[in-house]
């Protein structure tokens, strides 16, 4: 009986120490292990994070000295556009001698009208003044026989004296009949349109058939093919623009033209609060009146430190750069920018003069990477 229950005793105890056997073996095998190399997927991951990110270039920022430049909008206009219209009305236009876009000289005949109804006045007013010329001649010659016959007794003084009022009549008549044959004339001259001055023709209203109007407009013309830029400056910006600035405007193909500041508008518009600057503009096929164009004006000269844009990564609406840290690894720097002159954007905030960064490609770059260096520093 005793010998039956010490078995089982011992039965029950051989049980509960196999569990912990099992853990006592399972902590020395992975102890064992710890010592053993890493798995070989281990060591691909970390040799491939230690491999460069991208090749690169290095710059450093440059000192140079940039032009202060105030930027505004405005519309390209003529200098001065003359209305040019026929000089007598009801009459036919005949003739249109120019079309929109041609350069002509002052004096030039750009149409002509009718002109049979006016040389016939002038025929008549020709004709009236030799008529009177004779009739003027005949009364000097009466009162001067008068005079001589007065003079010897033969006349009255009454006598006299209408012979000397028939020959100032005569006179009179015969100088009103000239001023009637220079009127003839005038209007002789004006059946024809001339330009009033050298210039272009910006428009054309005159065909022929129709019949000219007092004051109707049958051309413009841009005076000396004068185009200025009348640009639209802020009051508060007004005052910096002075007479012979440059101005230099992007037209809309692109093309940059310079111009002057030929003046500056004495008020301001109350609406906008903007004032107006003039600026004389060259001779050029890149603009023409009525265009819209951007431009900016160069007030001074002021150092800006300098990268070339391709340095500059925008991100999220900021701007940064990729600075050096160390031999291999690059930083990400938020940076505040400036000016922009061609291929290099002033740096105002954010980055060590003598810092070196990334020259191109840090769009691909991330805080931290790892890059490889290749000789020289770009500019």
């Amino acid at each position: 009986m005793n010998n039956n229950s010490s078995g089982s005793l011992a039965g029950r105890k051989f049980r509960l120490l196999l569990p912990i056997a099992a853990i006592v073996l399972a902590g020395a095998y992975w102890i064992s292990r710890s010592d053993a190399p890493p798995p070989a997927g281990a060591a691909e991951a970390a040799k491939a994070s230690s491999r460069p990110a991208l090749t690169v270039s290095l710059t450093t920022p440059q000192s140079l000295d940039w032009p202060l430049v105030l930027p505004a909008n405005g519309s390209v206009v003529a200098w001065q556009e003359a209305v040019i219209g026929a000089e007598i009305a009801n009459y036919r236009i005949t003739e249109v001698r120019v079309q929109v876009g041609d350069i002509v000289k002052k004096g030039q005949v750009l149409a002509r009208t009718a002109s049979d109804t006016v040389a016939s006045e002038v025929a008549e007013a020709r004709a009236t003044v030799a008529e009177l010329e004779a009739g003027a001649a005949e009364a000097k010659g009466n009162a001067e026989r008068a005079k001589e016959l007065r003079e010897k007794g033969f006349y009255s003084a009454q006598l006299n004296a209408q012979y000397q009022t028939a020959q100032h009549t005569a006179q009179a008549r015969l100088a009103a009949a000239r001023a009637r044959q220079q009127g003839a004339d005038l209007k002789m001259s004006k059946t024809g349109v001339l330009a009033p001055d050298d210039g272009v023709i910006s428009a054309r209203s005159a065909t022929v058939g129709s019949l000219t109007q007092q004051g109707q407009e049958l051309f413009r013309l841009i005076r000396g093919g004068r185009l200025e830029w009348r640009a639209e400056v802020p009051s508060a910006d007004l005052g910096k623009v002075k007479t012979g600035v440059v101005a230099a405007l992007t037209a809309p193909g692109g093309e940059v033209v310079k111009g002057t500041v030929r003046a500056v508008s004495p008020s301001v518009d109350p609406q906008t609060r903007n004032g107006l600057v003039y600026v004389d503009l060259p001779a050029t096929s890149a603009i023409r009146a009525g265009m819209f164009a951007r431009g900016e004006f160069s007030l001074a000269q002021s150092p800006a430190l300098t990268l070339p844009q391709t340095a500059v990564v925008l991100r999220e609406g900021f701007s940064y750069v990729f600075r050096m840290e160390g031999e291999d690894r690059v930083a990400q720097v938020k940076v505040n920018l400036g000016r922009r002159v061609g291929e290099r954007v002033e740096i105002v905030s954010g980055l060590d003069p003598a810092a070196p960064v990334v020259a191109s490609g840090a769009g691909f770059l991330a805080d931290g990477d790892v890059v490889k260096v290749v000789a020289g520093v770009a500019k």
